[in-house]
Parts: structure tokens; C-alpha cells; sequence
């Protein structure tokens, strides 16, 4: 039966599927209507590839939507950026987009006959559930989704700048809080160094904790880039009961400094800087009090960056949560779509403790936890001890049924509730497709439930560039903080009167595009800037390529040895203008800047540094025999790679199990023959041993009865008795022998299945990106065509600070 919307559309409860049958296998018509205020006591989904558990995750947040909770998502994978895929009329050129061409071929279709396909399915899934347009609509009304990608421009970025801001005065005068408040961002500053710091021990997080600790007392915020010039030569002098240089020689110091300085040098974390502030109150509701729904898109992130990322959040997410007054209403929920290494059974990341705090005190500020893993033998079934609700799929070790049960066991022991855990155990076992078991400490007992169609549009993870053309349009006008490497540099340096440049020699300015910080100063200082043309033609790569070379090179301390060795490319983002820009002084040229003769040098050796330094590099995959784009980095090329390797290893997996179908086929007769024969024979020994205790019974009470003839009849029946038993020995025996027939062929198809994964094991091996050999062409530019412009002499703008640290506005 179709539900009606009346049934379900219900404000405060979400509407997650219909009550299932497990005994029967059969769905019923009874609706799973789940309790949103019941997730302030936080919830759990498990279950394994293939489960469902990305289906009901993302039901879960539609209902959330539809009834205008504003949610936090981190997604480690990309699949959250579905619930952008919404398509209220359903429409084949809705779904177009977003399938894959080597699906279409795979299936035999064109991509318009797989997206009509695809429309279709969907239009039928959201009927069978009494879902339609109109719903869809809603869903889309009712909140705003945007994708952040900190550390990436792909999607809106976002800067953990203002994660160092001293707390405010709730936090201040709370230890506790302060505690976790300054260990957290300790350790979130350390993971992303890469140091694995104990609270206790490193010396280095508690350098770091005792310099955060003394300058937010005094209420002063710490940047990241204060934080080298801090780290040399901290606000204390005492770290416990040591002097400082005993605790930490200045050489160590030195050396923590500059690797939290090579940090921020470092060309990829400059969009760490840029975007804007980490403000949980932001990412809940928009400007004008809209709910929404941020996506933190993570996938793009490294091990140690996502750490520090989701450190730094949940330790806002705790500031923010302690600043909100008391409910027992869903007020916001936080959800974490692969929890696996943030919450360990025993190891301690900085992400743990944050974490175990909102599981043990955002209920009473309405803020739910849901956290969903393939993966719960990972997870601190202690800590998960504080979730009420458990939604569970199918797993896929025992290992991992019997941590869920013993993390069961003790939510039922917080609760005061029986648990049977066999009866429970065998229920998880029974567990099929989109069939979910909801334990629910609110609820008399369990239920399982298969969960409801989704109306976002399961696409799978979105890369990059789809995460890009999603939020093309919230991007524009994205705020800019800091960016680029911090330097200490002379403040006497700096003059207002702009020095006089060599005849000959053209100048032009760097546009600021980055705001300095109030009370600094603006100065400009000199650089170099050379552009070349370049040509690479490699026949056999079909490659005939023109590409311009801008390089610019820093000369505020003077010219380095290895002239544009040092300098770094300038990017299409970086605008020059003929005039400068009013507000600024300027740094006096270093001597050799002021001889004509020098920048016609520069430039021959420009074009020298361009033909041996800047080849072409071409990365070819011999397997799937192919070149990537010209251009492209290893890492670059190998997700060129990515989507060919895809399909070609799946094309070997389907002539795989084509190959080994055949042979399954042949078993699976044999074993349904044998099951036939088991069954048979079952009900030939059950008649058989019947007949037998009709007889014997029969024998016993002719002799209780005296019968005067049963001498002869004793006889006969004896022989009858005994003929019986020996045809029940031989049925039991022809029962056992079908029995065994049948294990013998049960193994055989173990033994197909367990050939055919390892094939599959081996073409998944082969394709997998990481793992593809590339082969490296180096191509140098051809020198007939290398061709180089005049260099010219730039001013490029920064800031300066009181204690002389100068940053870049561009």
C-alpha cells in the first residue's frame, strides 16, 4: 500500500521508511515515523558496503531539511554533495549530468537511454513511497546547502584563522573548557605538522599550550603566522617549574618555528588562509536566518589536514554548543558521514576528546550526534555508550556484530533497560538490503524497518570540478583573510618616496587584493618579473603545445645566488596595474636593481633557466595505454587515469564473472537437486520412523492386554518391528550421504566465489590509481621558438606589523 503524504508529513517526526517483517520477508504498511527530538540523545548507523547505510543517512537529512533543522556535515568522501541533486520534476536531462558514460556503455546504452532509465527508476521509487514533486520541492525551500572545501577553491572555501581568536568569557571561566579548548587546537596545529604530540609529554604541545593559554587570558587572538615569532620567543618565561631554555632550548624552538613556517609557505596551504571564518552560528543559518545544511567537503584532504581540520571543528562546535541555553528539542544536528580514526577504541587523537565531550553534553543543548561507519570495530563502544539510537544494517565480521552488541549492551545499561544479546545477534544476522534493525532507547523494543527512497539523486562521491559547478554561484565574492609567508623584515626599510628606477626599465605594480589588518602598515617592495613563450611538440604523444611562462622574483632582501631559481610563477589571478595604489611607502631597491644593464642579463638568463628548468613532462599509463593531459603532475596525471581505469577494470570484471557464471550455474543445479534430495529424504525417514513407533507401539499393547494368540503374532510383529528399524537405519543413512552431498557442493561454489574475488582482487589491484605505473617523457621546449620579453621591475604589496612581521596582500 502507498502511503499518504497526510500520514507522514508531520512536523517533528521523520519519515525514514515502513516496518518490515523479517520472519516473512515482507515489507508492511505500517511507517517507520521516527522522533526528531529522540536525536538530541544521538544516534549511530552501521553497516557495510552495499547495506543501504548512505540511503538512510541521507533520508535522515532530508527529513531534517524538510523540517528546517539546520545540520553540520562532515563528508570525508563526497557522497553529501547528493543532497544538491534534487530534481523536483524529474526530468531525464536532470539525471544527464551527473552519470557516467562508461556506465552507459557498460549497460549497452546510450547516456540519454541510461539517464531516461534513471528518471524512470526514480519517479517510480519516490511513488512506492508516496513521495512525489511536490516533496521534492520542499526539501529544496525549506533549507540552503552549500559544500565548503577547506584547503580547495572546488567548492566554498574556508579558513580556520579565526579557530585561534581567544574564547569567549563562557569558556574563559570554566577550566574544563579551557583545558580541551587549548589541548584541542594544540594538537589540531601538531597533527597537521605532522607530530604526533602526547598532551603530557611532547614538549612541543605544551610549549604551544602554554603560549595560547597565557595570550587568551589576556584576551589577545593568536594567528597562525603570530605563532612562529611566538614559538621563538614566548610570553612566558616559565613552563612549569623549569625556566624556559631549560624546557625548550632556543635551537628547538627555532626548529618548530620553521616547520610551522615552511607550513605556511608552502604554495598548497595558502587556500587553508582564505575563505571564510570557521563560524559554526554561519554555517547553521544563512545571514538572513535560513536554515542550512554545510557540507565540509574533506576528500581532497590529506590524513594529517582532515585531523586537524575536524579537531579544530568539533572544538567550535563545543565553544559554540556551550553558548546556547538548554532544550530538549532538536536544535541543530551535527553529522559525520565516516567516523573511522577520529573516535578509536584506544588509541587518543585529537579529535577524540572534543568528540566524547559533545556525546556526553550536546543533548542538553539540543544539539543531536549522528555518526555513521562501515567500520564499528574502530569505534570506542564505550564512548558510543552515550548514543540512543542505533540504526544497524547488515556487517559484514563478526568482529563487527560483536562490538555494535557490546555497545548495545552498555546504551541499555545507561538507560536501565533489559538487553538479550543472542536474540539480538541473530536478528543482526538476518539483516538484507536497506533492512535496518532501530534500537532505540526511547522505544519498548527494537524494529526493523527498510528504509524510504531518497529523494537526492545517488551519484555517488562528486569530484572536484562537479563540487566547483554546484557552488559556481555562492563563490563569487568568497572573503580573502591572509595569505602567503610571513617575514621579518627592517621597518626602517620602508620610506614613503618611491625610489627611482634605471632608465629603460619598466615598472609596473602588483594589485592588492587582500585587505591588511588595522594598524598595519602598507609598504611595497621590489621584485623581478620575466615572461617567456615556450613550444613542446612530441609527435608520438600528439602533443604540440605553446605555453607563456610568468615567473616573479622576490628581492626584498636582495638577489639570491640562483637568480630564477628562487622565483615562483605568477598565476592568472595576479593583476598589475601602471599606477600605485595610494596609502603605501615604499622599500629602497637593492643595489643591483639599479643597473640598466643587469635586466638585460636577467633576461638571457631567463631563457636559459626556461630550456633547462621548465620541460614539459608527459605521464604515460602502459596499461591502459594512454597519455595524460600535458602538463599535469604525477598525482595530477593519475587522477587523469582515474576514470579510464575505472572502466577498464570493471569491463575485466564483468568478463570475469561471465567466465565464471557458467560454472555457478552448473553447482547451483546440483545443490538445488540435492536440497530436493535432502528434503526428500527427510520426509521418507520421518514416515519411516513414524510407522516404526506405530508397530512397536502397537507390540506393547497387544502384551499388556494378554493376548491368547500373540505367540505366533509376537513373532510376526518382532520380525516387523525389527524390518522397520532396519529400513529407518538405511533411510538415516541415505540422509546423511544427501547431507553431505550437499556441504560437499556448498564448498564447491565457496570455492568458485572464493576464485572469482580473487581474480577480481587482482584486476581491482591492477587499476587501482595508486598503483598504476606511469612512464615520465621529458620534452624540452624547442629552442628555435623559446622566446623571452624585457624583465621588468615590479612593486609587490605587504603588510608590516608592529614587531616588523610582513605578509603579502596578494
Amino acid at each position: 500500500m502507498v502511503p499518504s503524504v497526510a500520514e507522514f508529513e508531520k512536523l517533528g517526526v521523520f519519515y525514514l521508511g515502513r516496518h518490515y517483517d523479517l520472519a516473512a520477508g515482507q515489507l508492511r504498511d505500517e511507517l517507520l515515523l521516527y522522533d526528531s527530538k529522540d536525536l538530541c540523545t544521538h544516534a549511530l548507523c552501521v553497516g557495510m558496503t552495499g547495506s543501504g547505510k548512505t540511503g538512510l543517512c541521507m533520508a535522515l537529512l532530508e527529513e531534517a531539511a524538510i523540517d528546517r533543522i539546520p545540520v553540520i556535515c562532515v563528508d570525508p568522501k563526497g557522497d553529501l554533495g547528493n543532497l544538491l541533486l534534487t530534481f523536483p520534476e524529474l526530468r531525464a536531462e536532470d539525471f544527464r549530468p551527473w552519470l557516467e558514460v562508461g556506465e552507459a556503455t557498460r549497460k549497452g546504452k546510450t547516456l540519454d537511454e541510461l539517464a531516461e532509465e534513471t528518471a524512470q527508476r526514480w519517479r517510480e521509487g519516490l511513488a512506492k513511497w508516496g513521495q512525489g514533486p511536490e516533496r521534492i520541492e520542499m526539501l529544496r525551500r525549506s533549507v540552503d546547502i552549500s559544500i565548503y572545501t577547506p584547503g580547495s577553491s572546488a567548492g566554498i572555501p574556508l579558513t580556520v584563522l579565526r579557530s585561534f581568536d581567544a574564547p569567549h568569557g563562557e569558556i574563559l571561566s570554566d577550566p574544563d573548557a579551557m583545558r580541551e579548548r587549548i589541548g584541542g587546537s594544540a594538537s589540531g596545529l601538531l597533527a597537521l605538522l605532522g607530530i604526533d604530540a602526547d598532551p603530557l609529554l611532547s614538549r612541543e604541545h605544551i610549549l604551544i599550550s602554554s603560549i595560547l593559554d597565557h595570550c587568551w587570558r589576556n584576551g589577545r587572538s593568536v594567528t597562525i603566522s603570530e605563532m612562529i615569532g611566538l614559538i621563538q620567543a614566548p610570553p612566558v618565561e616559565r613552563v612549569g617549574v623549569l625556566d624556559l631554555n631549560s624546557f625548550m632550548p632556543l635551537d628547538q624552538r627555532m626548529q618548530l618555528a620553521m616547520r610551522l613556517n615552511n607550513l605556511l609557505a608552502s604554495p598548497s596551504f595558502a587556500t587553508w588562509l582564505e575563505g571564510e571564518s570557521l563560524d559554526i552560528q554561519r554555517l547553521l543559518y544563512t545571514q538572513d536566518g535560513r536554515p542550512r545544511i554545510s557540507i565540509l567537503s574533506l576528500s581532497h584532504l590529506n590524513d594529517a589536514e582532515r585531523m586537524f581540520f575536524v579537531t579544530i571543528l568539533l572544538n567550535e562546535l563545543v565553544a559554540w554548543m556551550r553558548g546556547q541555553s538548554g532544550t530538549s528539542s532538536l536544535r541543530a544536528i551535527f553529522y559525520m558521514d565516516e567516523v573511522f580514526g577520529y573516535f578509536p577504541p584506544s588509541a587518543k587523537p585529537p579529535s577524540k576528546q572534543p568528540m566524547m565531550t559533545l556525546l556526553k553534553q550536546a543533548r542538553a543543548f539540543g544539539l543531536g550526534i549522528t555518526l555513521a561507519t562501515q567500520n564499528p570495530v574502530d569505534l570506542d563502544y564505550k564512548g558510543l555508550s552515550n548514543i540512543g539510537t542505533w540504526f544497524l544494517g547488515r556487517l559484514q565480521t563478526d568482529r563487527d556484530k560483536q562490538r555494535v552488541l557490546d555497545g548495545l549492551q552498555g546504551a541499555a545499561a545507561q538507560s536501565g533497560q533489559d538487553f538479550d544479546r543472542q536474540k539480538m545477534e541473530q536478528t543482526l544476522a538476518a539483516l538484507g538490503n536497506r533492512v535496518f534493525l532501530m534500537n532505540n532507547v526511547h522505544e519498548d523494543k527494537p524494529t526493523i524497518f527498510q528504509s524510504r527512497w531518497a529523494m537526492s539523486f545517488l551519484a555517488g562521491p562528486l569530484a572536484r570540478g562537479q563540487i566547483s559547478e554546484l557552488m559556481q554561484g555562492k563563490k563569487a565574492g568568497a572573503p580573502s583573510l591572509a595569505a602567503q609567508t610571513p617575514e621579518k623584515i627592517d621597518a626602517a626599510a620602508a620610506m614613503p618616496g618611491r625610489p627611482i628606477a634605471p632608465a629603460g626599465v619598466e615598472e609596473s605594480f602588483v594589485v592588492s587584493d587582500l585587505r591588511a589588518s588595522e594598524g598595519a602598515r602598507r609598504v611595497y617592495r621590489p621584485a623581478l618579473l620575466a615572461e617567456g613563450t615556450m613550444h613542446f611538440v612530441r609527435e608520438s604523444a600528439g602533443v604540440d603545445l605553446w605555453r607563456d611562462q610568468r615567473r616573479l622574483l622576490r628581492c626584498g632582501g636582495g638577489l639570491p645566488k640562483n637568480l630564477w631559481e628562487a622565483s615562483e610563477t605568477v598565476t592568472d589571478g595576479v593583476e598589475f596595474s601602471a599606477a600605485a595604489e595610494e596609502g603605501f611607502e615604499f622599500c629602497d631597491l637593492p643595489v643591483e636593481l639599479c643597473n640598466r644593464e643587469n635586466y638585460k642579463q636577467w633576461g638571457k638568463d631567463f631563457k636559459d633557466y626556461l630550456y633547462r628548468h621548465c620541460p614539459l613532462v608527459l605521464y604515460k599509463s602502459p596499461i591502459l595505454k594512454q597519455y595524460a593531459p600535458p602538463g599535469t603532475t604525477a598525482g595530477q596525471a593519475r587522477l587523469a587515469f582515474d576514470q579510464q581505469a575505472r572502466e577498464a577494470r570493471d569491463l575485466e570484471t564483468e568478463k570475469l564473472r561471465s567466465k565464471y557464471a557458467s560454472r555457478k550455474e552448473g553447482i547451483d543445479r546440483r545443490i538445488r537437486a540435492a536440497e530436493e534430495r535432502v528434503a526428500r529424504e527427510e520426509k521418507q525417514l520421518k514416515d519411516q520412523s513414524l510407522s516404526s513407533m506405530i508397530n512397536l507401539g502397537t507390540s506393547i499393547l497387544g502384551s499388556l492386554l494378554g493376548n491368547k494368540r500373540r505367540s505366533s503374532s509376537t513373532t510376526t510383529k518382532a520380525g516387523s518391528i525389527v524390518r522397520s528399524a532396519s529400513r529407518a537405519a538405511s533411510k538415516q543413512s541415505d540422509l546423511t550421504r544427501a547431507e553431505e552431498n550437499l556441504k560437499e557442493l556448498a564448498l564447491d561454489m565457496m570455492d568458485v566465489e572464493q576464485e572469482l574475488r580473487k581474480e577480481i582482487d587482482k584486476v581491482t589491484s591492477r587499476y587501482a590509481i595508486e598503483n598504476l605505473v606511469l612512464e615520465e617523457t621529458v620534452v624540452p621546449a624547442r629552442k628555435t621558438d623559446l622566446q623571452v620579453g624585457n624583465v621588468k621591475l615590479v612593486w609587490t604589496p605587504w603588510q608590516l606589523d608592529a614587531q616588523g612581521i610582513a605578509q603579502p596582500l596578494f
